[in-house]
C-alpha cells in the first residue's frame, strides 16, 4: 500500500462517508495548492483538518474571522523589545504548516487580501523585512453560503488562489450512525496515527511536479478551458492560471491513484473543482437554475476525450 492511501484510509477513520473529499484535499496539498470549503457548519471542516495535520505531523493553527480581525493577526507585527531597544517580529498565525481560516467571508477585504497575499507568495512583509512562511505551508478555509449578510464575499481574483473548491455535505445514512456510534465512549481524533512527517510531505509534492503530462493531455486541458469561455452560461471562463492549476491539480490525481503519468479520467476527475470557483456565470444560469459545478460537469461531458496510450 502507497502512502497516500495509508493517509487517506487514517483519516478516513474519523471523516466518514467522505473519501472523495479526503481524496481531493491531499491532491491540493500534494499539488501545493490551497482549499476552499464551502459548506455549513458541523459537517467536518475542522476535523478534517485537524485529522490531516497529525496525519502528517505538521504544525496546525486555526483562525476564527470575524469582522474585528486586523490583518497584522494574520501575518504578524513588530515591537520595541525595551531590553535590547530593537524591533523583534511577533507571528501572526500564518507561521505553521496547516493554516485553517474558520470563515474567511466574515472578517474585512483588507485582513481577506493580507491571508491571501501570503497564500500566493510563500512569505509576508512586515515593516519591511520578509519572512518566509514554514514549508510545506498549506491553507485550507471555509466559508458558509447561507446566512450571508454582513460578511464580505471574497472577490473573483483572489478566489483564484484556492486549488480547489470542495463541499462537505451530509453523511448518508450508513455514515450518520458510524459516526454517532463511535462518538459513544471515545474520541475518534484521538486514535489517528501519524502517517509521514513534513519531509516526506516535501519528497511527495516534488514527486508529483515530475508526474508526466503528455501533449494530448496538455490539448485536452486547453479545449476544456476554452470551451469554459464559450459556454453561453458562463460569463467569464477561467483563466490561464485556472488551466495551470488543472494541470497541477491532475498531476496530483495521477499520483495519488499510483501512476506518474496523467490520464484524461485524471483531468475529468479533478476538472470540476478546480473551475467551478474560477468562473464568473451569466444570469441564465441562474434563470436555469444551474450552479457553477454543474455547468462545469456538463463541459466535461460534452467535451471529446483524446484516446491517449
Amino acid at each position: 500500500m502507497q502512502k497516500t492511501d495509508e493517509l487517506i484510509n487514517e483519516i478516513k477513520k474519523v471523516v466518514i462517508g467522505k473519501e472523495q473529499v479526503i481524496k481531493k484535499v491531499i491532491m491540493a496539498m500534494l499539488a501545493g495548492g490551497h482549499v476552499l470549503l464551502e459548506d455549513i457548519p458541523g459537517v467536518g471542516k475542522t476535523t478534517m483538518a485537524l485529522s490531516i495535520s497529525r496525519c502528517l505531523g505538521l504544525d496546525y493553527k486555526r483562525i476564527q474571522f470575524t469582522p474585528d480581525v486586523i490583518p497584522s493577526d494574520v501575518v504578524g507585527f513588530t515591537v520595541l523589545d525595551r531590553k535590547s531597544g530593537e524591533f523583534v517580529y511577533k507571528p501572526g498565525v500564518v507561521m505553521t504548516n496547516l493554516l485553517l481560516a474558520d470563515e474567511i467571508n466574515r472578517t474585512s477585504s483588507k485582513t481577506q487580501a493580507a491571508l491571501l497575499e501570503v497564500m500566493e507568495e510563500g512569505h509576508v512583509t512586515v515593516d519591511g523585512h520578509t519572512y518566509e512562511v514554514p514549508k510545506p505551508f498549506t491553507v485550507i478555509s471555509t466559508q458558509n453560503p447561507f446566512g450571508s449578510a454582513g460578511t464580505q464575499m471574497l472577490p473573483q481574483s483572489q478566489m483564484d488562489r484556492f486549488m480547489v473548491r470542495l463541499e462537505m455535505g451530509y453523511p448518508d445514512f450508513e455514515s450518520q450512525i458510524s459516526i454517532l456510534r463511535d462518538r459513544q465512549t471515545e474520541k475518534p481524533l484521538e486514535l489517528v496515527k501519524q502517517v509521514v512527517d513534513k519531509n516526506e510531505l516535501e519528497v511527495m509534492q516534488n514527486e508529483v511536479r515530475f508526474v508526466t503530462v503528455k501533449d494530448g493531455i496538455l490539448e485536452y486541458i486547453t479545449k476544456l478551458v476554452e470551451n469554459t469561455r464559450v459556454n453561453e452560461y458562463v460569463k467569464l471562463g477561467v483563466s490561464p492560471r485556472g488551466a495551470y492549476a488543472l494541470n497541477n491539480m491532475a498531476k496530483a490525481c495521477a499520483y495519488v491513484e499510483g501512476r506518474d503519468y496523467v490520464t484524461p479520467e485524471d483531468v475529468m476527475e479533478v476538472f470540476p473543482y478546480v473551475t467551478s470557483h474560477r468562473v464568473i456565470l451569466h444570469p441564465k444560469a441562474k434563470v436555469a437554475e444551474l450552479s457553477a459545478i454543474e455547468i462545469m460537469s456538463d463541459i466535461v461531458k460534452n467535451t471529446e476525450v483524446p484516446a491517449i496510450v
